[in-house]
């Protein structure tokens, strides 16, 4: 089963080809990709690397992590998975949730009516 490593603080000059090089000395490498701005189209700074396995993954994250690389110390760990957000305007999957205060919603308190 693959691994997925998280790398951060990469230098904006580093790509997907150079990072999977740095990685593939320590195992097989099923992909590689550092994250690129939608607007901009440059490096945000970190990306991913899918490893073959937990071993080579523990190796190469123990060889890399603090390593400088272009005068930026770079971070390497395991991925965390991506934890889902709520949404904007207070709207989620379950819909508008005004949570357990009963002062919010129509009709309570505000401009014209409710309590005081």
């Amino acid at each position: 089963m693959s691994t997925k490593i998280y790398v951060g603080n990469l230098p904006y000059s580093v790509n997907d080809d150079i990072l999977q090089s740095n990685f593939a000395e320590f195992g097989g490498v099923s992909s590689a990709k550092v994250m690129m701005d939608r607007e901009t189209g440059r490096s945000k700074g970190f990306g991913f690397v899918e490893m073959a396995n937990a071993e080579v993954a523990q190796a190469a994250i123990t060889a890399l992590h603090g390593m400088s690389v272009d005068g930026r110390s770079i971070v390497v760990n395991l991925a965390r998975p991506r934890e889902a957000s709520g949404g904007a305007g207070g709207y989620s999957a379950g819909g508008y949730n005004t949570g357990a205060r009963s002062d919010v919603g129509y009709g309570n308190g505000g401009y014209g009516g409710g309590r005081y």
